[in-house]
């Protein structure tokens, strides 16, 4: 068969959503004459009658029925294409409001929105941190950053990278103290994070051995994850923290990485957006801007 020309299928769904050759002619610009004869040629390559033409309209036969199906859903992702890219294309202008938790707002988001404002001086950026959950419709918010885990739920998301979890302590606290194992963490003062469905409860795991669950000592409590790492970086306790606020005090040696050989789960970092066709130049430029960083921070960094 014979390469089938793309705008042969554009004239012939015209004609079966208007019922009529004249009324696609005017809605493609062209002629009544062209419409016909590219509609015939369809017909001829494909072998089969598409439409039953009558003194008053014109109908799409069970095959035409089928076909114009198939083109609307083809016509309506070429579409779809074209929107995202001229709004990858355009320019980001106007207000980005962001959410993000604290400690990732702090310390990865707010360096980053200033890159972000200097590239894109048309647009400004309004960032909330909060550890607590927004609602992106009500509260307006075009983008939330969200570390962790993923609940379900109505918006869209994307991973944009990942972290580690660290189990940490100064080195001061360990002078007397030698943890070689997980089940030997249990004896150490522990700094929990509220904000955490189990904050005393850890799974540790190492190559093929067994998960070992160890529940640890509560000595300081917190819902924040930055207080956390001071009251740590304090002596108060050891604490779990992200490898994103952890590792530039444990390349200084203010802190120190307990039971290295023992991994904790790993966490996504997620761009959650509300549910929508097509994202704002402003919204797709930030959520690259930062997937480049996550991309390029776990290419150069140092292992633990």
């Amino acid at each position: 068969m014979q390469a089938i020309r793309l705008n042969r299928l554009a004239y012939f769904s015209a004609v079966a959503e208007t019922g009529s050759f004249t009324k696609a002619a005017e809605r493609l610009g062209i002629t009544k004459a062209v419409v016909s004869q590219q509609v015939s040629r369809l017909e001829e390559e494909l072998q089969t009658s598409l439409l039953v033409r009558t003194t008053r309209r014109v109908e799409p036969t069970e095959a035409g029925r089928l076909l114009h199906a198939r083109c609307v859903m083809i016509f309506g992702a070429v579409e779809e294409a074209i929107g995202e890219i001229a709004q990858i294309n355009s320019e980001p202008t106007g207000t980005l409001r962001i959410a993000a938790p604290s400690d990732y707002g702090a310390a990865t988001i707010a360096p980053l929105i200033a890159a972000f404002t200097r590239r894109y001086p048309a647009c400004n950026v309004e960032l909330r941190l909060s550890d607590t959950k927004v609602d992106l419709i009500a509260d307006h918010f075009d983008l939330s950053i969200r570390v962790g885990w993923l609940d379900d739920s109505s918006y869209q998301a994307r991973r944009i990278g990942s972290f580690r979890q660290l189990l940490v302590a100064s080195p001061e606290l360990l002078q007397a103290e030698t943890a070689m194992v997980p089940e030997d963490l249990v004896s150490l003062p522990f700094i929990a994070n509220a904000s955490l469905k189990e904050p005393l409860v850890w799974r540790f795991t190492k190559n093929d051995f067994d998960p070992t669950t160890v529940r640890l000592r509560q000595s300081i409590l917190t819902n924040s994850t930055p207080a956390a790492m001071a009251a740590t970086l304090a002596g108060g306790g050891i604490s779990v923290l992200p490898d994103f606020l952890a590792a530039e005090h444990l390349a200084a040696n203010r802190l120190v990485q307990l039971v290295p050989a023992w991994d904790l789960p790993a966490g996504g970092i997620y761009a959650v957006y509300p549910a929508a066709r097509f994202r704002p130049p402003k919204v797709i430029a930030f959520v690259a801007m930062l997937s480049q960083h996550q991309q390029s921070s776990r290419s150069i960094a140092p292992p633990l």
